[in-house]
């Protein structure tokens, strides 16, 4: 299966371009918007256009916003976009540290990650950043709305794709570099469920790729819903095979995570 192309920095900044023109547009007035167009007729007809289409006169009223709102050339935006980017590219810009396990476990690269009822945007985003394209999995709806304007916002919208839904209804399109879940998510499936799950999700990773759960509680349940937490244990015996690695993230709580070694 192919891989998604890559946007290219010329295309962000086309994409910037037609946004603020499109926003400045549905701000106006239609008088006001009217009075662009007149303006950007008496520019073409200045130049002594042969056929004055429609085409041109818009593409003329583009020109005009352009230089009203006094955007940056693509030289100045994307100066200014290579340096965003390396802080981005930062965990510490997303709340999390070098020594992170998702931070060492998840290596900057172009691959797919699966990121399950994550606990904030926050690590959609870092991996987005670094090269990753992210689908987004939540079960709220307000929490789809959080990651895609935090995406839009940090300029990551074209890597980080956000669902509604949970893992026994998520099927990968692609092959998956990264599986991140939260023990919550795995909660809410049967044991049957989590079998089939799991199966499905290591058969869709590439070798050399990662399954990470985090935070998993000792004890093995929520005190505050009641639900049933997947554990250690039976994490262990359902990734016979992988390299596995456990880390304790808390004081009572552990993260695991499972490495796909070559077939």
């Amino acid at each position: 299966m192919a891989q998604r192309p890559t946007r290219s920095l010329k295309h962000e900044y086309e994409l910037y371009v037609e946004q603020e023109i499109d926003s400045y547009k549905d701000s106006l007035p239609r008088s006001v918007l009217l009075g662009i167009g007149d303006e950007a007729v008496k520019v073409l007809a200045a130049q002594q256009q042969f056929v004055l289409t429609e085409m041109l006169l818009w593409e003329e009223v583009d020109r005009l916003i352009v230089r009203r709102l006094r955007l940056p050339s693509y030289t100045a935006w994307r100066r200014r976009r290579v340096k965003l980017i390396e802080e981005l590219r930062r965990p510490e810009h997303w709340g999390l540290t070098e020594s992170d396990l998702l931070v060492r476990a998840v290596h900057p690269s172009e691959g797919n990650v699966l990121l399950a009822d994550g606990d904030d945007e926050s690590q959609a985003l870092y991996l987005a950043a670094n090269g990753c394209h992210v689908t987004a999995l939540t079960s709220q709806e307000d929490a789809l709305e959080r990651v895609q304007q935090a995406a839009i916002g940090a300029g990551l919208s074209a890597r980080v794709d956000a669902l509604v839904g949970n893992l026994s209804s998520f099927t990968p399109m692609l092959p998956l570099n990264a599986v991140i879940v939260s023990p919550a998510a795995l909660a809410r499936l049967s044991g049957d469920e989590r079998t089939r799950v799991i199966a499905a999700l290591q058969s869709a990773t590439r070798d050399g790729g990662v399954h990470l759960v985090r935070a998993i509680i000792a004890g093995g349940s929520h005190a505050e819903s009641g639900e049933d937490v997947v554990s250690l244990e039976e994490l262990r015996s359902r990734y016979e095979g992988w390299s596995v690695t456990v880390e304790r993230t808390g004081v009572r709580s552990r993260s695991f995570l499972a490495r796909k070694g070559a077939a």
